[in-house]
């Protein structure tokens, strides 16, 4: 068969369609605690903000300039605005049902989301001191007519629409600008109220000697993915600060209004926006920011109503004060968040404090706010270490933070690159040299995440530490790379894209498709859309090879076809911490398990810099090892993708395993116990306990 062929690919727009549903499907999720489901309410609302910004604006780009086919399944730019148009739609009813149990729920504790109408009249009396202190002098009423222009709104802004009429029965329009300094709800003891219901309830005194005809509240959405010719360092920077400008003046791909809205307010935003119908979202009973919703959640007075937090352990051999001496014995392993990941921090802070430390290099993606592991490099360079640090500004989303660290560090004395022309330098790599006597020692972390201390609580990823000369002989390459006029690198323990990861990743599956019935793939990533991965999958499936796929996210493979992937099962886990790590598993292969920064996609496989690290050691192969089979035995977060392309829940009424809470368990008893990292006997007790076949 023609593995080449449309029908045997899902559309990647689609299939990330399908795993935001797979949030949404925690929300309704009533076993959860009631902001816990908010929560993933929240998290949807974000992630739709940034597909839309970011794919649905490069659809319509796509369709604009012409181009018919943009995938593997060969459907054209229209095709897909069409069926992502009529999926949407399709899930709000889900979306308000979920929004309308939450609040329910929430009221059993005296919590609730209530608009001004709503409220008591106490809380009206308290609402209005507020509103006149806090918030009528900073919003922006604007009229619009002949001599007043309608305004420029940046991206996601939202704010009121009103129709107006005055004293002669003259019709006028006017909009309400809510800017983002003001909080989206304003909380009464625990009551929430969204702001904009109380500006509109006091629209009248706003526009004095004006009637109120009809009001609406709206939110935009613009094209937000940054166009930048890349230049010399010097200039890039400023070119990237003026694509981030930019966003906010990208063209409209959203508008979001409320059912009840009057339909000459719609003709009124239509024609001022110049969008079409099918851009156009009408929502109930739900706040249009759902992403706004995380200051609910986030509410410390209301922590009980979110699963319990988990504090990472830290277990031997980093229960020491010595990071650099742990190193030395043996190489070490870390499993974020279970692992606490203030080693990694230690790891550049004492690096900073050692006399003996010459040289500090790694690489920064995700760096976070108030950054620990910056202000050591930063301790390092005014010590007169030799600090390299590659900060990859075109991190989407993350450009305007990353530019303010890449100038204070530059600042203190740091040399810093400001990553590659034409890559993304997305590897996760940290390198510290050491005096020795007369010799010079390398220590080595190598990561699947970001170096963020923030995100490590919430994300699950891997963490190697090791000072394997071979490991880090490449290191000091691939930093030379980065930061010298070389065009090719080839690492020989270590592989780097866009030259060497996909390559090795097909020769690995190639390799275990030899084994036939005794082969076993597992790949952990958040991706699956590379068709050259995806090709080799399907041919090792023909042979007999069984093919486990952890994948989270988008995955354009179909499993369960006939002749071609009926060995290839497609999992997802949705649970308390997002999934990150990218994990790759050959069971016959010489070296069983690889971690990488690296998904399974065209971006990263060829148009990053990532890195692909062998885990080379026995006991920690096997305990990575362990970790997958524990996950594909979960039966309380993990879904299987079916050919049709929907994913079904596990169902079953075997004992419940989920993932997330036995590990917390376990690495709470292991801690309890003082016994060292979780280690072979670990993964022992874990495999006799946990992942017998039920």
């Amino acid at each position: 068969m023609d593995l080449n062929a449309p029908q045997f690919y899902f559309n990647r727009e689609l299939s990330w369609l399908r795993f935001n549903s797979r949030v949404l499907a925690q929300s309704l999720d009533c076993s959860l605690p009631p902001l816990e489901r908010l929560k993933f309410l929240a998290i949807y609302g974000t992630n739709l903000d940034e597909f839309y910004m970011i794919r649905v604006a490069g659809l319509k780009t796509l369709f604009e300039a012409g181009i018919q086919e943009c995938g593997a399944d060969k459907l054209t730019p229209v095709e897909q605005l069409d069926s992502i148009n009529k999926y949407i739609h399709k899930e709000q009813d889900k979306l308000e049902k979920s929004y309308t149990s939450i609040v329910s729920k929430l009221d059993k504790y005296d919590v609730a989301i209530k608009d001004y109408s709503k409220l008591s009249s106490k809380q009206k009396i308290k609402i209005r001191d507020i509103f006149f202190k806090q918030i009528y002098p900073v919003i922006i009423p604007i009229a619009v007519d002949s001599t007043h222009p309608f305004p420029h709104f940046n991206n996601l802004s939202f704010g009121l629409a009103l129709t107006l009429k005055d004293s002669s029965d003259k019709i006028k329009y006017a909009l309400i600008r809510i800017p983002r300094i003001l909080p989206r709800f304003i909380k009464i003891d625990n009551f929430f109220v969204p702001i904009d219901s109380i500006v509109d309830n006091f629209s009248n005194d706003i526009f004095s000697g004006l009637k109120k005809i009809a009001s609406t509240t709206f939110r935009v959405t613009r094209n937000a993915d940054i166009e930048i010719e890349e230049e010399e360092a010097d200039d890039f920077m400023e070119i990237l600060e003026e694509g981030v400008r930019s966003r906010n003046k990208g063209r409209f791909v959203r508008l979001e209004l409320l059912k009840s809205t009057d339909t000459s307010l719609i003709k009124f935003l239509k024609r001022h926006l110049k969008l079409e119908p099918r851009d156009i979202y009408y929502y109930k009973n739900i706040p249009l920011d759902l992403g706004s919703l995380w200051l609910i959640v986030g509410d410390k007075e209301l922590s009980y109503l979110t699963l319990s937090s988990f504090k990472p352990k830290t277990l031997a051999p980093f229960d020491n004060e010595n990071i650099f001496k742990a190193i030395e014995e043996k190489d070490v392993l870390l499993y974020h968040p279970y692992d606490s990941f203030e080693p990694v921090v230690k790891f550049i802070q004492q690096a900073s404090k050692d006399p003996n430390t010459l040289s500090i290099r790694m690489t920064l993606y995700r760096v976070g706010a108030n950054s620990p592991i910056v202000k050591a490099l930063i301790d390092a360079v005014r010590d007169d270490k030799q600090v390299t640090v590659l900060v990859e500004l075109k991190a989407r989303f993350d450009e305007q933070n990353n530019l303010q660290w890449a100038k204070i560090l530059e600042d203190a004395g740091a040399h810093v690159v400001y990553g590659i022309k034409g890559l993304k330098v997305h590897a996760k790599i940290a390198q510290v040299i050491k005096k020795d006597g007369s010799k010079l020692k390398s220590y080595l972390h190598l990561a699947t995440g970001n170096y963020n201390p923030f995100t490590s609580k919430i994300y699950t990823d891997m963490s190697y530490f090791t000072t394997k000369e071979s490991f880090t002989d490449d290191a000091t390459r691939f930093f030379h790379f980065l930061t010298g006029f070389s065009t090719e690198a080839k690492l020989d323990k270590l592989f780097m894209s866009p030259t060497q990861i996909k390559p090795k990743l097909i020769s690995l599956i190639k390799n275990e498709t030899k084994e036939k019935e005794n082969g076993h793939i597992i790949l952990k990533s958040n991706s699956l859309v590379d068709t050259d991965i995806i090709k080799a999958l399907y041919k090792a499936s023909q042979n007999g090879c069984k093919i486990d796929l952890i994948i989270r996210g988008i995955c354009c493979l179909k499993p369960e076809i006939q002749g071609i992937s009926e060995n290839i099962i497609v999992h997802s886990i949705i649970g308390k911490y997002l999934e990150h790590p990218r994990v790759y598993y050959f069971k016959n292969d010489k070296v069983k398990v690889y971690i990488s920064s690296a998904d399974l996609m065209p971006r990263n496989l060829i148009r990053r810099v990532e890195l692909l690290t062998p885990i080379e050691e026995l006991h920690l192969s096997n305990k990575i090892e362990q970790i997958l089979k524990l996950q594909l035995k979960d039966n309380k977060l993990r879904w299987i993708l079916k050919e049709d392309g929907s994913y079904q829940k596990i169902n079953t009424s075997a004992k419940e395993i989920n993932n997330h809470q036995e590990l917390e368990k376990y690495v709470s008893k292991l801690e309890k116990k003082q016994k060292q990292q979780i280690d072979i006997k670990y993964v022992d007790e874990l495999a006799n306990k946990l992942l017998e076949d039920s």
